[in-house]
């Protein structure tokens, strides 16, 4: 390992986050925004709750985006690291990529996972099993999406089967949730510069060779934020407090919601709680911002406005009297006075909304 005692991770990263366009058009999936944080900062700091201090990003797309957001992520208590594939590499090739800076036994985990597990518990099972690889399950109530993975009555791995196309091929509703614990020797088998899958073909090797792997499957918030609707949902689980995380919003709590520095509120603009309110935001007369909102760095809420269960980036214009709903909306773009945004919309960086006009799912 890096240092005696030193956990390690490798997060796979290398997807362009096509399911979350327009918003990943402009940043990469790693750093889109989760109350204001970048979304890494939060994998980042459930890995450090759990004494993982380095930490390696494989990734390939708009890397320049996460280093800007993040750096070397020493002010989140970790050293993260960069390993740029010049081309997609995949899951397996990602880790094995990645495996000349990792050895022990490491985490690797999905870029794209918030959960707020008990990854030490998953440590002393692998090591309690004699586990060569231990994979987190999920169990979820439509598992058609998703990998499954069958195990037997101990745990033990014997059988992944990637998204079935029919209900007789499903034989149990325990997904692969996209953390393991990997013994480093093993990522020797995986071939260099080479896409492969370590779903589809490095566990599965694994299994038909006798190698001891088993699955873990706590109780426990999990969630893919790679699509729009998980991407808004998973922002109102983490202000209802559904999540239990080791990184709160930036900003002072008052009254049930997070208000960050330099901004103005003007007379009669009402914050309700749960909301988050960026940096230097100004909030125009008798607007209403919440519950269930987000606003991000910069942004300007005008007169008679309203905000609610809505998430907005840096520095939106949204004029007077306009009205925004369980929508997302991307940074710098302008909503004209008394425009009206529905649930479900979601704004790509930039765009503009003319005064008056209604934009519905």
């Amino acid at each position: 390992m890096a240092g005696e005692g030193t956990l390690q991770a490798v997060i796979l990263a290398g997807g362009q986050g096509t399911r979350l366009r327009p918003l990943t058009l402009e940043r990469a999936k790693p750093v889109v925004p989760l109350l204001n944080r970048p979304f890494l900062a939060y994998q980042l700091a459930l890995l450090r709750s759990h004494g993982v201090s380095d930490v390696v990003l494989a990734c390939s797309y708009r890397v320049d985006d996460v280093r800007a957001a993040l750096g070397d992520a020493e002010h989140l208590g970790v050293r993260l690291r960069y390993v740029v594939e010049r081309e997609p590499l995949g899951t397996g090739g990602g880790v094995r990529n990645a495996s000349d800076l990792v050895s022990g036994t490491l985490f690797v985990m999905n870029g794209d996972i918030l959960t707020d597990a008990d990854l030490s518990a998953m440590r002393r099972l692998h090591e309690a099993r004699a586990s060569r690889t231990t994979i987190f399950l999920q169990p979820v109530p439509d598992p058609r999406q998703y990998g499954l993975v069958e195990t037997d009555e101990s745990g033990r791995l014997h059988g992944f089967r990637e998204k079935p196309t029919a209900d007789e091929e499903i034989g149990t509703n325990t997904i692969n949730a996209g953390i393991y614990l990997i013994d480093g020797p093993l990522l020797g088998r995986i071939p260099r510069e080479q896409a492969s899958s370590i779903e589809r073909e490095f566990f599965p090797a694994l299994i038909a060779d006798g190698i001891p792997c088993f699955g873990w499957c706590p109780t426990a918030y999990w969630r893919d934020i790679g699509t729009l609707s998980a991407y808004r949902a998973v922002q109102l689980d983490l202000l209802h407090g559904r999540v239990r995380m080791p990184l709160a919003p930036l900003g002072e709590r008052v009254a049930g919601s997070w208000i960050a520095g330099g901004g103005a509120v003007a007379a009669e603009a009402q914050i309700v709680a749960p909301s988050v309110v960026g940096a230097g935001v100004a909030l125009g007369p008798r607007c209403r911002v919440g519950p269930g909102a987000v606003v991000g760095d910069g942004s300007t809420i005008g007169p008679d406005a309203r905000v609610e269960g809505a998430i907005l980036w840096e520095r939106v214009e949204v004029g007077a009297g306009a009205v925004l709903q369980d929508c997302v909306i991307g940074a710098d773009v302008k909503i004209g006075a008394h425009a009206r945004v529905g649930p479900e919309v979601v704004l790509e960086s930039g765009a503009v909304v003319p005064e008056r006009a209604t934009l519905t799912r």
